[in-house]
C-alpha cells in the first residue's frame, strides 16, 4: 500500500482565519486526515515531518525580509503550493502600507518603529515563487478549500466559479441594494465564494473575494458617482482586503486622481 500524500500548511504575516477555515471543516478534515498524512500544520499540533510535502498550502502575505527567505524554502520543498486567503493572493489588509510612503504608518503605529523589522510593502506569494493555484477570500470559502485540496491530489483543475456576487445575489433572490437604493457594493466586480451574505443582511459587498478576472472596476465606479459617492470614498471601497489585487489597486488609485482633478478631467488608473 503506497504512503498517503503529504499536506503542509504554513503561516506567513496574516490574522490565521484561513487556517481556522480549514479547522473549522470538522467532519471533513477528519475524512481527508484518513487520506493525507498532515505533515506539517501548527495552528493544529506541534508536530512536523521533514519534506519534501506533496502539497502546501500558505496563508499570509510577505510582509518582513525573513518572510522572503522562507517563502523560498517553503517553494523548494513542496511539489505543488496552493494560496490561500486575501493575504496570500493580495498582499492583505496589510497591503494598504503600499499606498503610503514607506515607514509612515510604522512611525504612527508603534512608540519604537526603530525596531520595526519589515520590508517597504506587503506582497503577495506570487511576487516571490511560483504558484500552483491561487485561492481567494478572507477568509477563504470551506466549501472551495476542500474542493482544491481534493482536486490537486485527484490530479484534476478545481471546479471553482469566478463568477460575481451579483449572480450569487440572483440566485438568492436578494434585491440589489446598488440598484434599489444606491447602496454602495463591490458586488458586481467581486469574485463569489461568500454565499453573497453582506448583501442578504442589507450590507454592499466589501469585496472580500478580490476582483473577477472580467472585472469592470471603472463603470461600477462611474455608477458609484453618480449615484453620488464621492471619488474619495469610492477610492477607499477599493481599499480593504484585497487593495493590492491589480484591478481594485489600479481603480482606487483612479478614483483619488479623479477626487484631486476634478470631474473635467479623466481619471488616470497607473497599474
Amino acid at each position: 500500500m503506497s504512503a498517503r500524500p503529504t499536506l503542509a500548511v504554513w503561516k506567513f504575516a496574516s490574522c490565521d482565519g484561513c487556517q481556522l477555515t480549514l479547522l473549522d471543516a470538522e467532519d471533513e478534515l477528519l475524512l481527508l486526515a484518513q487520506r493525507v498524512q498532515i505533515a506539517h500544520f501548527t495552528e493544529m499540533s506541534r508536530s512536523s515531518v521533514e519534506g519534501p510535502y506533496d502539497l502546501s498550502l500558505v496563508e499570509g502575505s510577505v510582509s518582513t525580509p525573513s518572510d522572503a527567505e522562507r517563502i523560498k524554502e517553503v517553494r523548494a520543498a513542496s511539489r505543488a503550493l496552493v494560496t490561500i486567503g486575501a493575504c496570500a493572493t493580495a498582499g492583505g489588509i496589510q497591503g494598504l502600507r503600499n499606498f503610503a510612503s514607506a515607514g509612515d504608518y510604522a512611525s504612527l503605529v508603534y512608540a519604537h518603529p526603530e525596531y520595526i523589522s519589515s520590508l517597504d510593502r506587503s506582497t503577495p506569494i506570487s511576487d516571490h515563487v511560483a504558484v500552483d493555484y491561487e485561492l481567494h477570500g478572507c477568509p477563504v470559502d470551506r466549501r472551495q478549500l476542500l474542493e482544491v485540496i481534493c482536486a490537486l491530489l485527484d490530479g484534476r483543475r478545481p471546479a471553482v466559479p469566478d463568477h460575481s456576487v451579483c449572480q450569487e445575489c440572483k440566485q438568492n433572490g436578494t434585491v440589489c441594494l446598488l440598484v434599489a437604493e444606491g447602496t454602495p457594493c463591490l458586488g458586481p466586480v467581486t469574485r463569489a465564494g461568500c454565499g453573497a451574505l453582506c448583501p442578504a443582511h442589507h450590507r454592499g459587498c466589501f469585496g472580500c473575494f478580490g476582483p473577477t478576472a472580467a472585472a469592470n472596476t471603472a463603470s461600477l465606479a462611474h455608477t458609484l458617482r453618480e449615484a453620488g459617492l464621492a471619488p474619495v470614498d469610492a477610492s477607499r471601497l477599493f481599499r480593504t482586503f484585497n487593495a493590492g489585487a491589480p484591478a481594485f489597486r489600479a481603480e482606487s488609485l483612479a478614483q483619488e486622481h479623479h477626487d484631486r482633478t476634478g470631474p473635467s478631467r479623466d481619471p488616470v488608473r497607473p497599474r
